[in-house]
């Protein structure tokens, strides 16, 4: 604890490969989050993110025992995961049980592979709260080319996803793919879940995919500057997570948390104030109307 603080050991520490590739990882990862976080929380799919986190758990924990790169296992099974959401949870009424019994099933696999996994406690822990020093260059590489076909994915689809996520019927209506949208986006959501499983660990990944989205939306209601605060909040909460995480060496996934709930708190306040102020002005408004009826009738 007497180092939590210790800013010349945070320094030095900024120097070593490992920690600026995990830096350059947490940026690509908070670019992808803030990007996806808004359509998510729009299409009501925060639950969803913790479900596809599961089995991204389930994969790393897989991979681990399998001994290849835990990021591969856990893409593999965040996108498994995505799917069967996608395609057993395409009615509303039964997204929330779909995603209760693949969430279970994942953590309870997941949990059984841990145990027949040999190695050092370390590394079983790290897949559950994240570990930056695990983040070799391979992981970097594998992770830039699934952020950049997310990217890419996400801008061609982004206006119909957009319009379907807004107004359904008319969307429909209007000839939108609706039920091809919905499971290729749920895929996006399963590969930008798993890219943070090493970063933010499996269990509080959502801290990125969705609370700097849902602070972004107490602020704004449009989507294009609730996407660019999403964007800001994400990077803050994914790099500083980092950088405050390195002199204590305590997990990453605590600080990315506090980062992310604390602007959330803040722009609670800001729409509080915003609402308070506007209330006094309506009241205001109606004060001098009031005022002004009698002479008008006389």
């Amino acid at each position: 604890m007497e180092q939590l603080f210790d800013f010349d050991l945070t320094l030095e520490l900024l120097g070593f490969d490992f920690v600026q590739t995990a830096l350059l990882a947490a940026a690509v990862l908070g670019l992808v989050a803030g990007i996806l976080g808004p359509l998510i929380v729009m299409r009501r799919m925060s639950f969803a993110v913790h479900g596809t986190a599961e089995l991204a758990f389930t994969g790393a924990a897989a991979a681990l025992l399998l001994g290849i790169g835990v990021s591969y296992g856990a893409l593999a099974g965040a996108v498994i995961a995505a799917l069967l959401l996608g395609l057993l949870g395409g009615r509303e009424s039964d997204r929330d049980s779909v995603i209760g019994v693949i969430l279970a099933f994942g953590l309870g696999l997941g949990v059984l592979l841990l145990w027949y996994y040999p190695g050092r406690a370390s590394n079983k822990f790290g897949i559950l709260v994240g570990q930056i020093v695990a983040i070799e260059p391979t992981d970097l590489t594998t992770l830039l080319i699934a952020a950049g076909i997310v990217l890419v994915v996400s801008a061609i689809i982004y206006r119909p996803l957009l319009f379907f996520s807004v107004d359904p019927a008319v969307a429909s209506a209007r000839g939108v793919p609706g039920r091809l949208l919905a499971p290729l986006f749920a895929v996006l959501i399963g590969i930008a879940t798993a890219l943070g499983v090493q970063i933010v660990g499996a269990l509080l990944v959502v801290a990125l995919m969705v609370t700097p989205a849902a602070a972004a939306a107490r602020v704004t209601a449009s989507p294009l500057r609730a996407t660019v605060l999403a964007v800001i909040f994400a990077e803050l909460a994914a790099l500083g997570g980092i950088v405050l995480s390195l002199a204590p060496g305590a997990p990453v996934s605590f600080f990315v948390t506090a980062i992310s709930f604390t602007i959330y708190l803040v722009c609670r306040v800001v729409e509080w104030a915003r609402n308070r102020a506007a209330g006094v002005n309506a009241g205001d408004s109606a004060d001098s109307e009031a005022r002004r009826e009698p002479v008008s009738a006389a």
